[in-house]
């Protein structure tokens, strides 16, 4: 597989400053991880997938849930917390089906304050636009590793 073409530079600095907006969240990391990695599995981005397969596994994520992500809603292996935040982000992926249903927002409410809330709204609308980027660019998995271990 081969790229398109390079990313859009000024684009991508706009969107890298939201990114570390959703970093300094009060979000949880794992949570935000486990989002990413799971809208990227539904929208077939494979540099995304990739990407944030490897992040998880260097910041100590276990095989076990990693390889369940796909089946979260059967595995044994997320917190309750999680499953609102996945619940949320298919929700908010899958829009062809209609909007958000009030009981996946209720759930979510149950376990997330307000500010933690909305920066799972960004984190579920940020994969979903990196996403795009990744599928409509063809950007090859593996490449910022190799470009960033060059550097």
């Amino acid at each position: 597989m081969e790229a398109r073409m390079k990313a859009p530079a000024e684009a991508y600095r706009h969107m890298f400053a939201l990114e570390e907006w959703q970093k300094a969240s009060a979000l949880p990391e794992r949570i935000r991880h486990l989002v990413k990695l799971r809208v990227s599995q539904m929208n077939g981005c494979a540099f995304c997938v990739d990407m944030h397969a490897h992040d998880m596994k260097q910041e100590g994520e276990t095989d076990e849930r990693l390889h369940s992500l796909v089946t979260w809603r059967e595995a044994p292996f997320f917190t309750d917390q999680e499953r609102a935040a996945l619940r949320l982000a298919e929700e908010g992926t899958t829009l062809t089906t209609g909007a958000v249903s009030d009981e996946a927002w209720a759930e979510a409410k149950e376990h997330f304050t307000e500010e933690e809330l909305g920066a799972l709204v960004v984190a579920i609308a940020m994969i979903n636009a990196w996403n795009r980027f990744g599928t409509i660019l063809r950007t090859v998995p593996g490449s910022l590793r190799k470009a960033t271990s060059s550097a």
